[in-house]
């Protein structure tokens, strides 16, 4: 079972919020594909909430017409970003709608919802209360000043828009005031013992995500508000509560499982979405940024530990650092960054895919920059990837007729063959071990040794001296390619399934399986015409980002 953190669409995501985690997912569910196993990758659009509301208000829509409009958007991004989901659904959808409902109407049976009065606050000037993120203000654990009422970006703790300091409406800006309001609340505390058992005895739960998490129970759990005062999001299901919605973090993680079971609903198979999420066999995956640590080792787990059924809890979290932008944090208000869509009206969707991961911030911020990005392209898709493949496969229509020749290998042959299994166990392991860029990194460097031992045995000198050491060079380059067409395909899946084509290989790179790299390509096996992958990037860096805000200026038009 893999899954992502459900894209808050207020806006399209931008590069950081899709390496953290869709394409991270996407990666490790396409590995597990080629290994053979069993795999179902859900997510969706998270469109309810305070967020989407305060947008829809700047722009004088419905929440629905923005949400609409984003969701179809995201969708056909994702498909043109090569993401190979199971499901990608949204929060609107009724099944999840529902599925949300009535867990919580189990919980609430359960005895850990219970009702309170509470002050929160309210804006004269919009007349409306303030949940969550139409509420900011200065954090009181650490000082941020744009702090939101849900959760602090820069510390990550979690909040309630009464702890802001000096609060100010989203909306308006001015300084709201503090009224009494009935809610329904999650009684966190009673499952404190049993969070901190799972956490402390969770093997596979990466330290960082462990560590803020025992941190986060030690300073001691509180209840967490379950509604909310807005009209946008899931009726709350709770007897008297019928003017309020449901908070958006409760309903948003639930939506892995009802994601799941709207994928097996429309299979045919309504009820095999209990074997992801009751079978002890079943290993759950969750791939997220560092600021949605606690939603999943604390609120998710909270919550299905609470219905007293036999839940799977998450199997690991797994969450990177930030990616930054020449230093700097994303930001759309200030332009600071490259939007998913942005990046596809300038390059590729592997370049894209390749870069990301070949710097994804897996223990520190990592900066992305046009320089970084040029070098990737270049030097690693182009100049070693790209061609490498070219000059095998060229080689191979000019000499020999198309064919893969016949071998008679010697031992400096064999012995990169030899060498090539070991760069494909290290990939495996890497992916294993969720440490994606380093699984790229070995794969890439597949090609490395590909063109060393090119330029090695000079195949263009003993194709008119020693053909038999020419055909030898050649056979050995071309399972080379092969592997290449394999484990690079989680990562570039575009340019895997171009290759695969141009092996002349039945079916698609898509369906083969990881042990594919151990079978030889055989000799008189016919290649089809070689072609370019990739073209290299002849601008400046400052000749993109004037692109970049060329795309911007005629997309806002």
């Amino acid at each position: 079972m893999v899954t992502s953190a459900w894209p808050y669409i207020n806006y399209v995501p931008h590069l950081g919020n899709i390496v953290s985690s869709i394409l991270s997912a996407d990666v490790v569910t396409r590995y597990y594909r080629l290994k053979g196993d069993d795999v179902v990758y859900v997510t969706g659009s998270d469109e309810h909430g305070t967020p989407i509301e305060v947008e829809a208000v700047r722009l004088k829509i419905p929440p629905k017409q923005l949400t609409d409009r984003n969701h179809a958007k995201v969708v056909d991004l994702f498909e043109r970003w090569g993401i190979a989901f199971s499901n990608y659904t949204r929060t609107e959808n009724p099944i999840h709608k529902k599925f949300v409902r009535n867990l919580l109407m189990k919980i609430y049976e359960n005895g850990y919802i219970f009702t309170q009065e509470t002050e929160q606050l309210y804006c004269p000037q919009c007349d409306r209360f303030l949940p969550d993120r139409f509420v900011e203000g200065t954090c009181p654990h650490c000082g941020y000043t744009n702090a939101r009422g849900d959760q602090c970006d820069s510390c990550g703790n979690l909040l309630e828009p009464t702890n802001l300091l000096e609060p100010r409406c989203a909306i308006c800006d001015s300084t709201p005031t503090k009224e009494k309001r009935k809610h329904w609340y999650f009684d966190l505390p009673k499952l404190n013992e049993k969070l901190h058992e799972y956490i402390q005895n969770n093997e596979q739960l990466p330290d960082n995500a462990r560590n803020f998490s025992l941190n986060i129970l030690k300073e001691g759990l509180k209840p967490r508000p379950v509604t909310r005062d807005n009209k946008w999001g899931i009726p709350s299901p709770f007897p008297g509560s019928e003017d309020k919605t449901i908070y958006v973090w409760v309903e948003a993680v639930l939506g892995y499982l009802s994601a799941t079971l709207e994928y097996f609903k429309n299979q045919g198979e309504e009820e095999r979405w209990k074997e992801y999420w009751f079978n002890k066999e079943t290993k759950t995956l969750y791939f997220i940024g560092k600021d949605n640590i606690p939603f999943h080792t604390i609120i998710l787990p909270a919550l299905l530990l609470a219905t007293h059924e036999d839940y799977n809890l998450p199997w690991t979290v797994h969450s990177i650092e930030f990616l930054m932008f020449d230093g700097q944090a994303f930001s759309k208000s200030r332009r600071i960054g490259i939007w998913i869509d942005e990046a596809l009206e300038l390059f590729p969707a592997d370049y894209w895919r390749y870069s990301l991961m070949s710097i994804r911030p897996e223990t520190k911020d990592t900066n992305f920059s046009w320089k970084t990005f040029i070098e990737k392209v270049n030097s690693d898709l182009n100049d070693t990837l790209g061609n490498f493949i070219h000059r095998t496969l060229t080689f191979i229509n000019r000499h020999f007729d198309s064919t893969v020749p016949k071998p008679s290998l010697d031992e400096k042959d064999k012995a990169i063959l030899e060498e090539t299994k070991e760069i494909v166990k290290k990939t495996t392991e890497s992916l294993e071990d969720f440490k994606l860029q380093e699984a790229l990194r070995h794969a890439i460097s597949l090609s490395h040794l590909g063109n060393r031992y090119f330029n090695e045995k000079e195949p263009w000198k003993t194709i008119k001296t020693d053909h038999q050491s020419s055909a030898n060079t050649l056979y050995v380059a071309v399972q080379i390619v092969k592997q290449l067409a394999i484990i690079l395909e989680p990562f570039i899946p575009f340019t895997a399934e171009k290759l695969w084509q141009l092996l002349n290989l039945p079916g698609s790179a898509h369906k083969q399986t990881w042990n594919e790299t151990e079978k030889e390509l055989s000799q008189d096996h016919k290649i089809n015409k070689a072609k370019p992958l990739f073209s290299k990037i002849t601008v400046t860096e400052e000749e993109l980002q004037a692109k970049l805000e060329e795309v911007r200026t005629v997309n806002q038009l």
